[in-house]
């Protein structure tokens, strides 16, 4: 076994002793064909929907940017 794969058996180890288990999460592939059209059409359907907007309205008002940069 590689120095590599000793650190990764022992980190995995010490975390599920902390109860903890790994769990993958599949993402959009963003270079993949078509991806960014998709979206265009999400967004633009989201957009075009009057209770998103009204939404997005409440949450912006509720919203704290005062320690962004």
């Amino acid at each position: 076994m590689t120095d590599g794969a000793k650190r990764v058996r022992k980190h995995r180890e010490k975390m599920k002793a902390a109860g903890l288990k790994p769990v993958t999460i599949w993402v959009p592939d963003r270079s993949a064909p078509g991806y960014r059209e998709q979206l265009e059409r999400d967004i633009a359907i989201i957009n075009a929907d009057a209770d998103s907007m009204l939404v997005m309205e409440q949450m912006l008002s509720v919203a704290d940017f005062s320690d962004w940069v």
